[in-house]
């Protein structure tokens, strides 16, 4: 069974077509009224089997979908979708966490978010909206990809314009971390330099320190801009920042050579890091150069929580988080840098205050 509701408004959130997909009419009708309030179109279906045949023939931004369910569970009916249609931003919806599917199905199928069943919908809301910021983002560079030129200075220079254009947005979200990429991007490529990298490692380098926090531009502000601790689900939120950046990004085939260091900038060597839990070598290399200058960075950053620690300090931690945090052949070469060549760090510091 089909419910089908339309905005006609001017409410921006008009332009995004919604389809939920539960065998509960109940959840539907619940979900029917929540989304027009804020404004999307809206679909509802109890069918998961008509729900693939409607994704493979209408065009939807966004799904939201009951795993449980009957012929067929969530999992399965995704893992159809992905046959024929890998754009579609999916939010999983549980009866209990402990229902969910495992991560590796979820990591497999691209499945962007899951939260438990509530007669609210804070939890939910906060997931659509950041996944509506996002498929934003991802039409933006579409566009930005389709009008690009044949000729290489012209894919050069609008390349690098979406990237300044993208992060600048970033940056601006939050006052204490304005300066962050660049600062990251520069830090980045100081290391490389000092590894004797090739000019396209060094490049790779240079654009994804700057494009390396993109995902947050699907963070809610009240979270990246809290003050006091994070609850568990913010900063779930938070973790979330790198696979959003992939989604933004994964669209536009010029985005390709930094996508590990969007991805992988907060997998830590001994496997405890996130969004894959990567493990030593098996961390992309300049993601894992991009780790030590973001770390850095954000040890020596004054925040909205704490003052910027002493050089002294940092030194420790990075001694301290040798071989867990840090891969310990990029930790050892960066503590010489700090020992011998901080007037550099210094230099990048004042540049991007």
């Amino acid at each position: 069974m089909r419910k089908g509701l339309q905005n006609i408004d001017n409410n921006p959130n008009a332009e995004y077509k919604i389809i939920a997909v539960d065998d509960e009419m109940g959840i539907i009708d619940s979900l029917s009224i929540f989304l027009k309030r804020t404004g999307y179109q809206f679909v509802g279906v109890t069918d998961p089997q008509e729900a693939i045949e409607l994704v493979k023939n209408e065009h939807f931004d966004l799904m939201i979908l009951d795993f449980i369910m009957t012929p067929i569970h969530g999992d399965q009916v995704v893992e159809e979708i992905r046959k024929f249609n890998k754009e579609l931003y999916i939010l999983l919806l549980t009866g209990h966490k402990d229902l969910a599917p495992p991560l590796e199905t979820i990591r497999r199928l691209d499945i962007q978010g899951y939260c438990e069943k509530s007669d609210k919908f804070d939890q939910l809301l906060l997931l659509i909206e950041s996944g509506i910021k996002s498929i934003a983002q991802m039409k933006e560079i579409k566009q930005i990809n389709k009008e690009l030129s044949d000729t290489y200075e012209k894919l050069e220079a609008a390349y690098m314009e979406s990237i300044e254009t993208l992060r600048h947005t970033v940056d601006a979200k939050d006052p204490y971390t304005r300066g962050h990429s660049d600062r990251v991007s520069e830090i980045s490529v100081l290391i490389g330099e000092r590894l004797g990298l090739s000019e396209q490692d060094i490049r790779t380098l240079r654009i994804g320190g700057l494009f390396h926090d993109i995902g947050k531009i699907g963070v809610p502000d009240s979270i990246l801009q809290k003050e006091s601790k994070l609850t568990d689900d913010e900063y779930s939120e938070i973790k979330n920042h790198p696979a959003i950046g992939v989604h933004i990004l994964s669209t536009a085939s010029i985005f390709n050579d930094i996508i590990p260091i969007v991805k992988h900038h907060h997998e830590k060597y001994d496997g405890n890091g996130y969004p894959s839990k990567l493990k030593g070598k098996d961390i992309p290399y300049l993601a894992r150069i991009t780790t030590i200058a973001d770390s850095f960075d954000a040890m020596s950053s004054k925040r909205s929580y704490r003052n910027s620690l002493p050089l002294d300090i940092i030194k420790e931690e990075f001694r301290k988080n040798r071989g867990t945090q840090f891969d310990p052949e990029l930790d050892d070469l960066f503590l010489d840098i700090l020992e011998n060549d901080y007037d550099k760090i210094k230099a990048i510091q004042e540049k991007y205050k």
